[in-house]
Protein backbone atom coordinates (compact mmCIF):
# COMPACT_ATOMS: atom_id res chain seq x y z
CA UNK A 1 0.00 0.00 0.00
CA UNK A 2 1.17 3.51 -0.82
CA UNK A 3 0.40 6.32 1.61
CA UNK A 4 -0.67 9.67 0.24
CA UNK A 5 -1.88 12.94 1.69
CA UNK A 6 -4.56 15.01 -0.02
CA UNK A 7 -6.41 18.29 0.41
CA UNK A 8 -10.21 18.05 0.68
CA UNK A 9 -12.85 20.76 0.56
CA UNK A 10 -14.27 20.91 4.08
CA UNK A 11 -16.70 23.81 3.60
CA UNK A 12 -17.71 26.25 0.89
CA UNK A 13 -16.06 29.68 1.12
CA UNK A 14 -18.12 32.77 1.82
CA UNK A 15 -16.09 35.44 0.07
CA UNK A 16 -12.34 34.93 0.09
CA UNK A 17 -11.35 31.34 1.03
CA UNK A 18 -9.65 30.69 4.35
CA UNK A 19 -7.65 27.79 5.75
CA UNK A 20 -10.80 26.61 7.55
CA UNK A 21 -12.36 25.67 4.19
CA UNK A 22 -9.79 22.91 3.66
CA UNK A 23 -8.64 19.78 5.43
CA UNK A 24 -5.57 17.58 5.08
CA UNK A 25 -6.27 13.84 5.00
CA UNK A 26 -4.16 10.72 4.64
CA UNK A 27 -5.17 7.73 2.51
CA UNK A 28 -3.69 4.40 1.50
CA UNK A 29 -3.61 3.44 -2.16
CA UNK A 30 -3.82 -0.17 -3.33
CA UNK A 31 -1.81 -1.52 -6.23
CA UNK A 32 -3.12 -0.15 -9.54
CA UNK A 33 -5.90 -2.24 -11.07
CA UNK A 34 -6.21 -3.38 -14.70
CA UNK A 35 -5.63 -0.45 -17.06
CA UNK A 36 -4.48 1.78 -14.21
CA UNK A 37 -1.23 3.46 -13.21
CA UNK A 38 -0.09 4.76 -9.87
CA UNK A 39 1.46 8.22 -9.97
CA UNK A 40 3.40 10.20 -7.40
CA UNK A 41 2.93 13.90 -8.08
CA UNK A 42 5.97 16.14 -8.26
CA UNK A 43 4.16 19.42 -8.91
CA UNK A 44 0.63 20.79 -8.74
CA UNK A 45 -0.89 24.09 -9.77
CA UNK A 46 -3.25 26.47 -8.03
CA UNK A 47 -5.34 28.65 -10.34
CA UNK A 48 -7.98 31.35 -9.85
CA UNK A 49 -10.66 29.43 -11.77
CA UNK A 50 -10.71 26.86 -8.95
CA UNK A 51 -12.50 29.40 -6.76
CA UNK A 52 -15.67 29.08 -8.84
CA UNK A 53 -15.62 25.31 -8.46
CA UNK A 54 -15.81 25.72 -4.68
CA UNK A 55 -19.26 27.31 -4.82
CA UNK A 56 -21.03 24.05 -5.61
CA UNK A 57 -23.02 25.56 -8.46
CA UNK A 58 -23.76 23.44 -11.53
CA UNK A 59 -23.86 24.87 -15.02
CA UNK A 60 -20.34 26.29 -15.21
CA UNK A 61 -17.80 25.16 -17.79
CA UNK A 62 -16.21 22.96 -15.11
CA UNK A 63 -17.94 20.78 -12.55
CA UNK A 64 -18.02 21.92 -8.90
CA UNK A 65 -15.89 20.46 -6.16
CA UNK A 66 -17.74 18.23 -3.69
CA UNK A 67 -17.50 18.59 0.06
CA UNK A 68 -15.40 15.96 1.78
CA UNK A 69 -13.62 14.98 -1.43
CA UNK A 70 -10.13 15.88 -2.67
CA UNK A 71 -9.92 18.88 -4.96
CA UNK A 72 -8.84 18.51 -8.57
CA UNK A 73 -6.38 20.48 -10.66
CA UNK A 74 -3.38 20.25 -12.92
CA UNK A 75 -0.42 18.17 -11.78
CA UNK A 76 2.76 16.64 -13.15
CA UNK A 77 3.94 13.38 -11.66
CA UNK A 78 5.98 10.24 -12.16
CA UNK A 79 4.51 6.80 -12.74
CA UNK A 80 5.66 4.53 -9.90
CA UNK A 81 3.65 1.44 -10.91
CA UNK A 82 1.64 0.55 -13.99
CA UNK A 83 -0.91 -2.07 -14.92
CA UNK A 84 -1.31 -0.76 -18.46
CA UNK A 85 1.10 -1.32 -21.38
CA UNK A 86 0.98 2.34 -22.46
CA UNK A 87 2.79 3.51 -19.31
CA UNK A 88 5.92 2.39 -17.51
CA UNK A 89 7.45 3.23 -14.17
CA UNK A 90 9.48 6.42 -14.55
CA UNK A 91 7.23 8.02 -17.17
CA UNK A 92 6.32 11.65 -16.56
CA UNK A 93 2.60 12.37 -16.92
CA UNK A 94 0.30 15.39 -16.83
CA UNK A 95 -3.05 14.88 -15.10
CA UNK A 96 -5.96 16.68 -13.44
CA UNK A 97 -5.31 14.82 -10.15
CA UNK A 98 -3.62 17.61 -8.27
CA UNK A 99 -4.12 18.45 -4.58
CA UNK A 100 -2.76 15.01 -3.61
CA UNK A 101 0.65 13.43 -3.29
CA UNK A 102 -0.17 10.20 -5.13
CA UNK A 103 -3.13 8.55 -6.86
CA UNK A 104 -4.35 5.67 -9.01
CA UNK A 105 -6.05 6.46 -12.32
CA UNK A 106 -6.94 4.90 -15.62
CA UNK A 107 -4.06 5.30 -18.07
CA UNK A 108 -6.39 7.04 -20.51
CA UNK A 109 -6.78 9.89 -18.00
CA UNK A 110 -3.03 10.58 -18.06
CA UNK A 111 -0.99 12.35 -20.72
CA UNK A 112 2.60 11.21 -21.10
CA UNK A 113 5.00 14.15 -21.29
CA UNK A 114 7.89 14.61 -23.69
CA UNK A 115 9.61 17.48 -21.91
CA UNK A 116 12.14 18.11 -24.72
CA UNK A 117 14.41 20.08 -22.44
CA UNK A 118 11.75 21.99 -20.55
CA UNK A 119 11.41 21.46 -16.79
CA UNK A 120 8.37 19.30 -15.98
CA UNK A 121 6.66 22.07 -14.02
CA UNK A 122 6.62 24.26 -17.15
CA UNK A 123 3.73 22.12 -18.40
CA UNK A 124 1.60 23.59 -15.64
CA UNK A 125 2.52 27.13 -16.65
CA UNK A 126 4.22 28.57 -19.68
CA UNK A 127 3.90 25.34 -21.70
CA UNK A 128 0.56 24.33 -20.20
CA UNK A 129 -2.95 25.69 -19.84
CA UNK A 130 -1.88 29.24 -18.90
CA UNK A 131 0.40 29.45 -21.91
CA UNK A 132 -2.21 28.11 -24.30
CA UNK A 133 -4.74 30.54 -22.83
CA UNK A 134 -2.45 33.48 -23.58
CA UNK A 135 -1.75 32.24 -27.12
CA UNK A 136 -5.31 31.58 -28.23
CA UNK A 137 -6.75 34.58 -26.42
CA UNK A 138 -4.40 37.02 -28.07
CA UNK A 139 -4.03 35.52 -31.53
CA UNK A 140 -7.45 34.03 -32.22
CA UNK A 141 -10.00 35.55 -29.84
CA UNK A 142 -8.59 39.09 -29.93
CA UNK A 143 -7.37 38.53 -33.50
CA UNK A 144 -4.21 40.60 -33.05
CA UNK A 145 -3.59 42.83 -36.08
CA UNK A 146 -0.64 44.99 -37.21
CA UNK A 147 -0.49 48.27 -35.35
CA UNK A 148 -2.69 47.20 -32.44
CA UNK A 149 -2.04 48.73 -29.03
CA UNK A 150 -2.52 46.00 -26.40
CA UNK A 151 -3.63 46.37 -22.79
CA UNK A 152 -3.18 43.40 -20.42
CA UNK A 153 -4.53 43.23 -16.87
CA UNK A 154 -2.83 41.07 -14.24
CA UNK A 155 0.10 41.36 -16.60
CA UNK A 156 2.65 39.87 -14.19
CA UNK A 157 0.64 36.67 -13.74
CA UNK A 158 1.09 33.33 -15.47
CA UNK A 159 -1.23 34.19 -18.37
CA UNK A 160 -0.75 37.93 -18.57
CA UNK A 161 3.06 37.82 -18.64
CA UNK A 162 3.01 35.56 -21.69
CA UNK A 163 0.38 37.72 -23.43
CA UNK A 164 2.68 40.71 -22.97
CA UNK A 165 5.67 38.88 -24.40
CA UNK A 166 3.87 37.44 -27.42
CA UNK A 167 2.47 40.87 -28.27
CA UNK A 168 5.91 42.47 -27.90
CA UNK A 169 7.74 39.90 -30.01
CA UNK A 170 5.15 40.52 -32.72
CA UNK A 171 5.99 44.22 -32.66
CA UNK A 172 3.12 45.75 -30.68
CA UNK A 173 2.93 48.46 -28.05
CA UNK A 174 1.91 46.87 -24.75
CA UNK A 175 0.55 48.36 -21.53
CA UNK A 176 0.20 46.14 -18.47
CA UNK A 177 -1.43 46.53 -15.08
CA UNK A 178 -0.13 44.88 -11.93
CA UNK A 179 -0.22 45.33 -8.15
CA UNK A 180 2.95 46.61 -6.50
CA UNK A 181 6.30 48.12 -7.44
CA UNK A 182 8.06 44.75 -7.80
CA UNK A 183 5.61 43.58 -10.43
CA UNK A 184 5.74 46.90 -12.27
CA UNK A 185 9.54 46.64 -12.45
CA UNK A 186 9.27 43.06 -13.67
CA UNK A 187 7.00 44.16 -16.52
CA UNK A 188 9.10 47.08 -17.66
CA UNK A 189 12.64 45.90 -16.92
CA UNK A 190 12.40 42.17 -17.65
CA UNK A 191 9.49 41.74 -20.04
CA UNK A 192 9.96 45.03 -21.87
CA UNK A 193 6.38 46.31 -21.83
CA UNK A 194 6.04 49.92 -22.95
CA UNK A 195 4.22 51.05 -19.81
CA UNK A 196 3.08 49.45 -16.57
CA UNK A 197 0.43 50.82 -14.22
CA UNK A 198 0.25 49.90 -10.54
CA UNK A 199 -3.50 49.61 -10.07
CA UNK A 200 -3.14 49.76 -6.29
CA UNK A 201 -1.76 53.29 -6.59
CA UNK A 202 -4.62 54.36 -8.87
CA UNK A 203 -7.73 52.83 -7.29
CA UNK A 204 -10.76 54.86 -8.32
CA UNK A 205 -8.85 56.66 -11.07
CA UNK A 206 -7.56 53.83 -13.19
CA UNK A 207 -8.99 55.33 -16.39
CA UNK A 208 -6.79 58.41 -16.01
CA UNK A 209 -3.67 56.33 -15.39
CA UNK A 210 -4.31 54.08 -18.39
CA UNK A 211 -5.17 57.04 -20.63
CA UNK A 212 -1.81 58.59 -19.76
CA UNK A 213 -0.06 55.30 -20.63
CA UNK A 214 -2.02 54.88 -23.89
CA UNK A 215 -2.93 58.44 -25.00
CA UNK A 216 -4.19 57.26 -28.39
CA UNK A 217 -6.29 54.45 -26.90
CA UNK A 218 -6.16 50.67 -27.15
CA UNK A 219 -7.20 48.13 -29.79
CA UNK A 220 -6.93 44.92 -27.77
CA UNK A 221 -7.71 44.29 -24.12
CA UNK A 222 -6.79 40.97 -22.50
CA UNK A 223 -9.03 40.78 -19.45
CA UNK A 224 -7.94 38.93 -16.32
CA UNK A 225 -9.28 41.18 -13.55
CA UNK A 226 -12.71 42.69 -14.28
CA UNK A 227 -14.38 45.38 -12.20
CA UNK A 228 -12.75 48.79 -12.48
CA UNK A 229 -10.24 47.37 -14.98
CA UNK A 230 -12.96 46.49 -17.46
CA UNK A 231 -14.62 49.86 -17.02
CA UNK A 232 -11.34 51.70 -17.59
CA UNK A 233 -10.49 49.60 -20.65
CA UNK A 234 -13.85 50.47 -22.20
CA UNK A 235 -13.20 54.14 -21.56
CA UNK A 236 -9.94 54.16 -23.53
CA UNK A 237 -10.86 51.64 -26.24
CA UNK A 238 -10.74 52.72 -29.87
CA UNK A 239 -13.57 51.94 -32.29
CA UNK A 240 -13.64 48.24 -33.24
CA UNK A 241 -11.46 47.22 -30.29
CA UNK A 242 -11.49 43.52 -29.34
CA UNK A 243 -11.68 42.38 -25.74
CA UNK A 244 -10.60 38.81 -24.90
CA UNK A 245 -12.29 38.01 -21.60
CA UNK A 246 -10.14 35.35 -19.93
CA UNK A 247 -11.01 35.88 -16.26
CA UNK A 248 -12.16 38.42 -13.68
CA UNK A 249 -10.31 37.59 -10.50
CA UNK A 250 -11.46 40.74 -8.71
CA UNK A 251 -15.01 39.39 -8.81
CA UNK A 252 -14.51 35.79 -7.68
CA UNK A 253 -14.88 36.58 -3.98
CA UNK A 254 -17.07 39.66 -4.32
CA UNK A 255 -20.31 39.55 -2.36
CA UNK A 256 -21.75 42.28 -4.60
CA UNK A 257 -20.40 42.15 -8.17
CA UNK A 258 -18.94 45.36 -9.59
CA UNK A 259 -21.46 47.00 -11.91
CA UNK A 260 -19.70 48.17 -15.08
CA UNK A 261 -21.33 51.55 -15.69
CA UNK A 262 -20.12 52.31 -19.22
CA UNK A 263 -20.96 49.14 -21.10
CA UNK A 264 -22.95 51.22 -23.59
CA UNK A 265 -19.61 52.35 -25.04
CA UNK A 266 -19.32 48.90 -26.61
CA UNK A 267 -22.28 49.75 -28.83
CA UNK A 268 -21.23 53.14 -30.13
CA UNK A 269 -17.58 52.15 -30.59
CA UNK A 270 -18.52 48.73 -31.97
CA UNK A 271 -16.28 46.94 -29.48
CA UNK A 272 -16.29 43.14 -29.47
CA UNK A 273 -16.21 41.48 -26.04
CA UNK A 274 -15.71 37.71 -26.17
CA UNK A 275 -15.30 35.35 -23.28
CA UNK A 276 -13.27 32.21 -23.95
CA UNK A 277 -11.96 29.01 -22.40
CA UNK A 278 -8.66 27.59 -23.63
CA UNK A 279 -10.12 24.08 -23.70
CA UNK A 280 -12.31 25.10 -26.62
CA UNK A 281 -9.23 25.82 -28.74
CA UNK A 282 -7.20 22.64 -28.45
CA UNK A 283 -6.79 22.68 -32.23
CA UNK A 284 -4.15 25.36 -31.62
CA UNK A 285 -2.08 23.28 -29.17
CA UNK A 286 0.43 22.01 -31.74
CA UNK A 287 1.00 25.50 -33.16
CA UNK A 288 1.34 26.91 -29.65
CA UNK A 289 3.96 24.38 -28.54
CA UNK A 290 5.89 24.74 -31.82
CA UNK A 291 6.01 28.54 -31.54
CA UNK A 292 6.72 28.48 -27.81
CA UNK A 293 9.69 26.14 -28.14
CA UNK A 294 11.12 28.31 -30.92
CA UNK A 295 10.68 31.50 -28.89
CA UNK A 296 12.29 29.92 -25.83
CA UNK A 297 15.22 28.64 -27.90
CA UNK A 298 15.70 32.16 -29.25
CA UNK A 299 15.65 33.61 -25.73
CA UNK A 300 12.51 35.64 -26.44
CA UNK A 301 10.28 34.19 -23.70
CA UNK A 302 10.86 34.43 -19.95
CA UNK A 303 8.73 33.14 -17.11
CA UNK A 304 8.62 33.30 -13.34
CA UNK A 305 7.20 30.89 -10.78
CA UNK A 306 6.19 31.39 -7.18
CA UNK A 307 6.74 28.04 -5.48
CA UNK A 308 5.63 26.77 -2.08
CA UNK A 309 6.62 23.31 -0.86
CA UNK A 310 4.45 20.60 0.63
CA UNK A 311 0.87 19.49 0.09
CA UNK A 312 -0.04 20.95 3.49
CA UNK A 313 0.75 24.44 2.14
CA UNK A 314 -1.37 24.14 -1.00
CA UNK A 315 -4.39 25.97 0.52
CA UNK A 316 -2.18 28.92 1.51
CA UNK A 317 -0.74 29.06 -2.00
CA UNK A 318 -4.25 29.12 -3.43
CA UNK A 319 -5.52 31.77 -1.02
CA UNK A 320 -2.50 33.91 -1.87
CA UNK A 321 -3.70 34.26 -5.45
CA UNK A 322 -6.43 36.65 -4.33
CA UNK A 323 -4.05 39.07 -2.64
CA UNK A 324 -1.60 39.09 -5.54
CA UNK A 325 1.06 37.22 -3.60
CA UNK A 326 2.39 35.37 -6.65
CA UNK A 327 4.66 36.64 -9.39
CA UNK A 328 4.15 34.52 -12.48
CA UNK A 329 2.80 30.99 -12.05
CA UNK A 330 1.82 29.79 -8.58
CA UNK A 331 2.97 26.21 -8.02
CA UNK A 332 3.22 23.70 -5.20
CA UNK A 333 6.22 21.39 -5.15
CA UNK A 334 5.39 17.97 -3.71
CA UNK A 335 7.88 15.62 -2.07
Amino acid sequence: MTRSREIRLLSRPDGRPTAANFELAEVELPEPGPGEAQVRNRWMTVDPYMRGRMNGEEGSYVSPFHLGEPLMGGAVGEVIASNDPSLQAGDLVRSDYGWREAFNAQAGKLRKLDAQGLPPEAFLGVAGMPGLTAYVGLLRVAALKPGDVVLVSAAAGAVGSLVCQIAKLKGHAVIGTAGGAEKVRYLTEELGVDAAVDYRQHAGRLTQALAAAAPEGIDVYFENVGGEHLEAALNIARPFARFALCGMISQYNAGEPYGVRNLMLAVGRQIRLQGFIAGSYTDMTADFLRDLRAWIAEGRIKWRETVVEGIENAPAAFIGLFSGRNLGKALVKLS
